[in-house]
């Protein structure tokens, strides 16, 4: 048993996984963290990634077109963070309250729709939507381990790494960047500098319903080609530990991200060997160890100072 879990190929495969596991994660995590930058703590993104993996689905379902079925779901990702936003932003809804309510409201409305539109599925069995091919890449394909673990992997496990990068040079490499930034720690000194408060948030939370979405499609159309309500199975509410777990920090938020899949990807790999432990007790094992991990990693420096509390002008 213990040769088993040791061998090339059990290495390999718990790689991989922990590589295509965590790609959800950096969607939704990445997305909040934009999102937080400018004081709008959205706690919908299981909501938001429920709806859109099911635009992916029914899109694709629809239309036959796997891409459409992403477009799909970062639009409709982009509706959850609009109404989000307007909620926060515009309104004044406590934040946790409005977050919570889109949760619930997600989760209904694509149990209604995917009842509603495919209803003749319940007798005839559930519709297999397709998922995308993996890419091969010419000679790095077959480079021993690395091939096998970085180059088998789907479009949008690269697309969801390229966007690491691109939003820490967003954050921290532009003026937009710093202004929300600013908006998330100061928002009354951004409001007497000329700075719409409200545009920059609405901005950041449609953009991290749209990574969201992004994310739920990803389960969807990526992995599965199926739709049910227990997809997303709390990678929503995993992905808002990672942001702490990575103290608002992308390069940290990236390890979380990885650091879950891995532990996730341990677990399933442990189980198709028959590892003499309770099948529980190996499922639990990835979220008993991120909330240690959250335990342990208690500094919260670099947390906005404004984060959900709504901003009204004239108030300090």
């Amino acid at each position: 048993m213990m040769d088993d879990i040791f061998t090339h190929a059990f290495a390999i495969a718990v790689l991989a996984a922990a590589i295509r596991i965590a790609t959800p994660l950096i969607f939704g995590a990445i997305g909040e963290l934009v999102a937080e930058s400018s004081g709008i703590l959205n706690l919908s993104i299981e909501g938001t990634m429920t709806v859109g993996a099911f635009a992916g689905f029914a899109i694709t379902g629809e239309t036959g077109s796997l891409w459409l079925g992403v477009a799909g779901a970062v639009f409709a990702g982009g509706l959850m963070g609009a109404i989000m936003a307007f909620m926060c932003a515009t309104v004044k809804v406590d934040q946790i309250v409005a977050g919570l309510a889109l949760n619930l409201f997600g989760g209904g409305l694509s149990f209604f729709l995917f009842r509603t539109v495919f209803s003749d599925q319940a007798s005839t069995g559930m519709r297999n939507v397709g998922v995308f091919k993996v890419p091969h890449f010419w000679g790095l394909s077959d480079i021993p381990w690395v091939g096998e673990i970085v180059f088998s992997q789907q479009w949008l496990t690269y697309v969801a790494f390229l966007s690491v990068p691109l939003v820490w040079l967003f954050l921290y490499k532009t003026r937009y960047g710093l202004e929300l930034r600013s908006v998330g720690h100061n928002p009354s000194a951004c409001d007497m500098r000329g700075i719409s408060v409200p545009q920059k948030q609405y901005f950041a939370t449609i953009f991290g319903g749209m990574m969201a979405g992004l994310g739920g499609g990803f389960l969807t159309l990526s992995t599965t080609g199926l739709w049910f309500p227990e997809l997303i199975s709390g990678r929503g509410w995993i992905a808002l530990a990672i942001v702490i777990f990575g103290n608002w920090r992308v390069t940290w938020i990236l390890a979380g991200a990885v650091f879950f899949g891995f532990l996730d990807g341990l677990q399933l790999s442990l189980q198709a060997v028959g590892f003499a432990l309770p099948y529980q007790l190996l499922l639990a094992l990835p979220f008993v160890l991120t909330v240690v991990a959250l335990v342990v990693n208690r500094s919260r420096s670099n947390v906005p100072l404004s984060l959900a509390i709504p901003y009204r002008r004239g108030q300090r």
